[in-house]
């Protein structure tokens, strides 16, 4: 788990060092830095720490993604097939309603979604939240937290459902 940490702080930290690049500005010129948002869904806590890290690296605004029924230990019990976690993930249809819709996305040019893995994917409630906005013309970055699963096959179903409204990164 430290590890995945390591590396995806890593490339926030060289994606905010690019991003940041260029000739410098004099005071009385406004700053044109992209505006970035790092948005996340977060149950154990793993998650919320991440993208509080990367917000600070990259002097982004952080947004919670919330359902609107949260989740309990019980229903994130990965090896009882019953649990609300496991059905969902199971269910291609499931659509976890959030709490809010108050994420402000038009305000952003480049929005960081993290996320923990789920079965080798997001989480259900991460297609519900690229549901709800538009991403067209923005940078999406998406970054997880896992305790064995690479993010490989959840940025390319993500990728496969949403790579049409923005620009992936």
């Amino acid at each position: 788990m430290r590890k995945i940490f390591a590396v995806a702080l890593s490339m926030l930290m060289i994606f905010s060092l690019t991003a940041c690049g260029g000739e410098k500005k004099s005071a009385d010129v406004q700053d044109t830095k992209t505006k970035i948002l790092v948005a996340y869904f977060s149950c154990t806590g793993s998650t919320k720490t991440l993208a509080e890290n990367a917000a600070e690296v990259l002097k982004a605004d952080l947004y919670e993604i919330k359902p609107k029924v949260p989740y309990t230990s019980e229903d994130l019990n990965w090896k009882d097939e019953t649990t609300r976690a496991t059905v969902e993930q199971k269910d291609e249809k499931s659509h976890p309603e959030l709490a809010d819709k108050n994420a402000n996305i038009e305000n952003y040019d480049t929005v960081v979604i993290a996320y923990p893995i789920w079965w080798h994917t997001a989480p259900r409630i991460i297609e519900t939240f690229l549901e709800s906005y538009d991403f067209s013309g923005k940078k999406i970055i998406p970054i997880c937290t896992s305790g064995g699963s690479d993010i490989i096959e959840s940025e390319d179903n993500l990728k496969n459902l949403f790579g049409q409204k923005a620009n992936w990164l």
